[in-house]
């Protein structure tokens, strides 16, 4: 039998970095304050004293030429992982990672790729305010040739981040700091292909469908307990890949339920949640017996005071009030 070792999400990261320095020499890590918890919590301690600042290199505050210099290392041969420690300030090096990084494959014919991770790190709450609470998933996920990961849980935090340096293609990997304390009985890590990695049943139920992805994948497994409480089965769907979507057991969920509730940590607006109702929308054996809802965040920039932010930013419970509704109970 295989041992377990009991594993927080911040620690399964810094496990899936440990992985990858050792087994794979070609593989690097560079960012701003990777030596440092306070931008990279536990997700990298001590990781440039167990394998050298040559490959856990601290950069200067500069996103633009840090994903250039990524992008460079990968079609030199490198697997690099650049590391954004918020996706608000990764902004600023959209035109390597949409322009050039996602392009590059289809621009010469299938014959150079950019094997380059791009991690982008949601840091929000804590009245950190509009600039410092983004996520911007769908604007990620709207780009051809861009993989977007989503983990969920400790065991796809390190496993997924494995897989997406493994992968030819360019990946962006975006973790979430409310997922940190997370723990799982993890076993030691493998390899792990990014072809294996499609959407999950976390939970199986018959009322009503809960699709997510990370924090929100939390947020559903939590509101499912309090709804079998209620005597409401609920069948959680965890995405874990937004790009390039699969949603064949969303479909094949949404018809055995009847009903979705589709719940996504962004904006309304053209995102995640529009788009997966969509495609049950555009399916004629789905669209006449699914009943769907989303829940997101307001069009609207993140609120600094502590008592805007707990209007904006919604609950297990507020899931359990619109999934009750969509019930009819």
């Amino acid at each position: 039998m295989t041992a377990t070792v009991k594993t927080s999400y911040g620690v399964a990261i810094r496990d899936g970095f440990a992985h990858l320095l050792a087994k794979h020499p070609k593989a690097f890590v560079m960012g701003q304050g990777l030596w440092s918890p306070w931008y990279v919590g536990n997700s990298m301690t001590n990781l440039e004293i167990e394998f050298g600042k040559e490959r856990v290199i601290d950069v200067p505050v500069s996103e633009v030429a840090t994903t250039g210099a990524g992008i460079g290392a990968a079609l030199s041969g490198y697997r690099p992982i650049v590391v954004h420690p918020r996706v608000d300030f990764m902004m600023l090096a959209v035109d390597q990672i949409v322009t050039q990084a996602a392009k590059w494959r289809s621009m010469f014919g299938g014959d150079m790729s950019v094997p380059l991770v791009i991690r982008g790190i949601i840091n929000r709450g804590g009245e950190q305010g509009a600039q410092h609470s983004q996520s911007l998933q769908s604007w990620f996920a709207h780009i051809p040739g861009l993989h977007v990961l989503m983990p969920a849980t400790p065991r796809d935090a390190r496993d997924m981040l494995i897989a997406a340096t493994l992968c030819d293609d360019p990946v962006l990997y975006m973790d979430d700091r409310w997922c940190y304390e997370l723990e799982e009985e993890l076993p030691p890590a493998e390899d792990v292909s990014i072809n294996d990695i499609a959407p999950l049943r976390r939970r199986t139920g018959k009322d009503i469908t809960l699709v997510g992805c990370g924090y929100t994948t939390k947020l559903n497994l939590e509101a499912a307990e309090l709804l079998a409480a209620q005597g409401i089965e609920a069948d959680v769907i965890d995405l874990r890949l937004l790009n390039p979507l699969k949603p064949a057991l969303v479909h094949e969920s949404a018809a055995k339920t009847g009903r979705m509730l589709v719940v996504d940590g962004d904006w309304r607006s053209c995102g995640l949640a529009a788009e997966i109702i969509a495609g049950v929308a555009e399916r004629p054996e789905l669209r006449a017996v699914v009943h769907c809802a989303r829940i997101t965040h307001p069009d609207a920039p993140a609120p600094t005071s502590k008592p805007l932010e707990q209007a904006f930013y919604f609950t297990a419970a507020d899931i359990v009030r619109e999934a009750r509704t969509l019930c009819g109970r």
